[in-house]
């Protein structure tokens, strides 16, 4: 550039800060106007421009024109965003709806939210921005682009749509039907909020066809709202991802014989253990233990596209046809699944037990592993049992079997809450029909790797608050007093206790109750009530201990692959021991309260989408089971009728109050018991009835039953 040059044209410098000053995208031309760049100097402008953008410093608009430019990461005055959650003040937070840049996604606070009805997390607005610092903006909502709160999931037949939510009956007018949509199809649709003679729907997507056996699962999955394709740019990150090499923060323990033990339909493997006997003098008779898990903030770091993604989902949903996994497959199924006879990256657990079975010492190690065998938990159940033994790991399982025991025994001794509410599994055959239903049978396998877990967990929360680290603990409240006299009302009434729970009682109290419960034909009430009883577990960054695990201490380390909270648990112990790369940034300390609530809020959508395709999976299989007689087990009792549980199906229906007969029946809430005032007649919570199965829903999952 000669001297006449660099007189007249701006500095690189100049050029950024230009670009920040301006609200939306400009063209080259504007800015050469702006800076009177004239003749032959609007060729180095051009190759000024071409470096900033190769340097990722600013960006071409998508979707403008050609030459329209702005600074990589800065949002345009008006956008479109997805509200996704709400902060500690109370007002929403939402991220941009394509995000496409290579920058770190910005957040919006939402500042002005004056439409009607307000909007809600889940739906996509047009917004005003206003940058107030860098990647924070705040967003005035100008209009409703579609919304989760007057979205429905519905069927077509005839020019209507019926709501595939039991809850709702009525039926809809669907305006300007598409060509391509045919009765018994599944569609989103829109109900506009202005009220109209004829209640109408306005079609937003068609999803699928009710006929198509695998509809379950697609009606859960859009009736929750649930993310099913990644970002674009994530898509672009998960590719040509290799495992790190050993260096001065990540040690060599390929030579451990880890195993992973898993269901037989397992795809991700994100744990794996080893165990031997400690011989050291001073715990004689004691056990060292590691518990390798998939190092994941190794390739998914803060504020990336794949970590907003991740945290958006929060989690892997499972259905019984299908995952929807929290991370792409390129890493939930490849570099982060720990595969048999492949190096991989793993954060692991050092644990060191005595002979009580109580921890006495622990450390975590940055790691390379290889996985010496994929095991099963039939396979591994048939081993402790004595029956086949795993041949080349006689020993190894053995000393596996050990560990659990002596843990078995900490775990009573401690007094984690043990409640017996059966749950069903659904297995389906390629085609989607049911293969068979049946309770989830847990093995002692599953309690082994299940110890293991807690002893990895409990020592990673100890380590950070140790640390003084940001933690995102698991917690479980105490029961609360209203639910704890809901529960003493009921126990008193069947007489199973003397002296009512307090807001003091602890996990071994209420197990006293359950043990003695075990051989009563109360069980099942006893059961229910006493989990009802209890508060939702959740995450927070505030720790009050685990009540029902009877734990102090207690954060999720072990599944980062499926749960977004270990993945913050990986990265504040790889910042708290100075493991290297992939810690937590500032702006994710700054959010972790948000954050917090925000994975609460997807486990729990996540669950009720998984029941929702269950209760419809079953209610598919029972449809040519119209007018049989089945035993059903009254679950809970309300003044309009009988919530029954078809226990060999895992399944819920519902006895309304006009199938009960022509005698008038009180409720008493307290006992849980319907009595009639002419016959004397009683349902009670627990008790077993015979019922005709009167109407089977496969689209809603509702059941209906009239005792016979």
């Amino acid at each position: 550039m000669n001297k006449k040059t660099s007189q007249k044209m701006p500095s690189m410098q100049d050029l950024i800060d230009y670009l920040n000053q301006q609200s939306s995208a400009v063209d080259k031309k504007t800015i050469a106007k702006r800076f009177k760049i004239k003749g032959d100097d609007r060729k180095e402008l051009k190759n000024m421009l071409r470096e900033l953008k190769s340097s990722g410093i600013i960006e071409q608009k998508e979707g403008g024109k050609k030459n329209r430019l702005h600074i990589a990461g800065k949002l345009s005055e008006y956008e479109q965003i997805e509200i996704t959650g709400i902060d500690s003040m109370g007002d929403l937070i939402a991220r941009p709806l394509d995000w496409k840049s290579r920058q770190q996604i910005p957040q919006i606070i939402i500042t002005k939210n004056k439409i009607n009805p307000p909007a809600g997390v889940g739906d996509v607005v047009q917004a005003r921005l206003k940058c107030i610092k860098k990647l924070i903006y705040e967003g005035e909502i100008i209009r409703r682009i579609t919304s989760h709160g007057n979205q429905m999931v519905g069927v077509y037949e005839n020019n209507k749509v019926y709501s595939v939510d039991r809850r709702l009956k009525q039926a809809f007018h669907l305006i300007d039907v598409p060509k391509n949509v045919q009765n018994k199809d599944i569609i989103l649709v829109e109900i506009p909020m202005i009220r109209s003679r004829e209640p109408v729907a306005k079609f937003i997507q068609k999803i699928g066809s009710s006929l198509d056996p695998f509809a379950a699962t697609l009606i859960a999955i859009y009736m929750h709202h649930l993310p099913v394709m990644f970002f674009k740019q994530t898509e672009k990150e998960v590719q040509n991802l290799t495992v790190p090499s050993i260096d001065k923060n990540r040690i060599d323990l390929r030579k451990i014989p880890f195993v992973t033990i898993d269901g037989a339909d397992a795809k991700d493997f994100d744990d794996a253990v080893w165990a031997e006997k400690d011989n050291s003098k001073e715990n004689a008779g004691g056990y060292h233990i590691m518990v390798a898990i998939a190092d994941v903030s190794w390739y998914v770091r803060c504020e990336t596209a794949v970590d907003s993604d991740a945290k958006l989902r929060g989690n892997s949903t499972y259905f019984p046809d299908r995952v929807l996994p929290m991370l792409p497959f390129e890493l939930s199924n490849g570099v982060c699944s720990l595969k048999p006879h492949e190096d991989r990256a793993a954060l692991v657990c050092e644990i060191w037990i005595n002979k009580s079975g109580i921890k006495t010492k622990h450390k975590f190690v940055r790691a390379l592993i290889r996985s010496e065998r994929r095991l099963t938990y039939p396979e591994v159940e048939e081993a402790i049992q004595g029956r086949t033994p795993i041949v080349g790991l006689e020993e190894e399982i053995e000393t596996l079997k050990n560990v659990y025991l002596l843990l078995k025994k900490q775990r009573k001794k401690r007094g984690v809450i043990e409640i017996d509410v059966p749950e069903q599994q659904v297995e389906l055959t390629k085609e989607g029909k049911i293969k068979s239903i049946h309770p989830r049978q847990m093995l002692s396998s599953m309690h082994l790797i299940e110890e293991l877990m807690i002893l990895a967990n409990v020592s990673a929360a100890e380590t950070l608050e140790e640390k003084h680290m940001p933690t995102m603990y698991r917690v479980h409240d105490r029961p609360s007093e209203e639910k704890l006299k809901t529960l003493n009302n009921f126990l008193k009434s069947i007489k199973a206790i003397k002296k009512p729970f307090t807001e003091q009682a602890e996990p071994k109290d209420f197990n006293l109750v359950l043990e003695k419960a075990r051989t009563s034909e109360k069980c099942f009430a006893i059961n229910e009530f006493v989990l009802r009883s209890q508060s939702q577990a959740c995450y927070s960054s505030q720790n009050i201990g685990h009540f029902g695990l009877a734990l102090l201490k207690y954060a999720h380390f072990t599944s980062p692959i499926r749960r977004y909270s270990d993945l913050m648990v990986h990265r504040a112990l790889v910042d708290a021991l100075k493991l290297g790369d992939g810690g937590l940034s500032n702006e994710s300390i700054s959010h972790f309260d948000n954050t917090a609530k925000h994975i609460s809020q997807t486990e729990r959508q996540s669950a009720a989408a998984e029941q929702d395709a269950v209760d419809r999976y079953i209610a598919s299989y029972l449809k040519n089971k119209e007018n049989k007689t089945f035993k059903v087990r009254i679950s809970s009792i309300t003044n309009f009728g009988l919530f029954v549980r078809l226990e060999s199906f895992g399944a819920d229906g519902f006895i309304p109050m006009r199938y009960l007969g022509g005698d008038y029946y009180d409720y008493n809430e307290q006992a849980q018991v319907l009595e009639g005032r002419s016959t004397g007649k009683k349902f009670q919570v627990g008790e077993t009835i015979f019922a005709v199965l009167k109407e089977v829903s496969p689209i809603t999952g509702g059941l209906l039953f009239k005792p016979k």
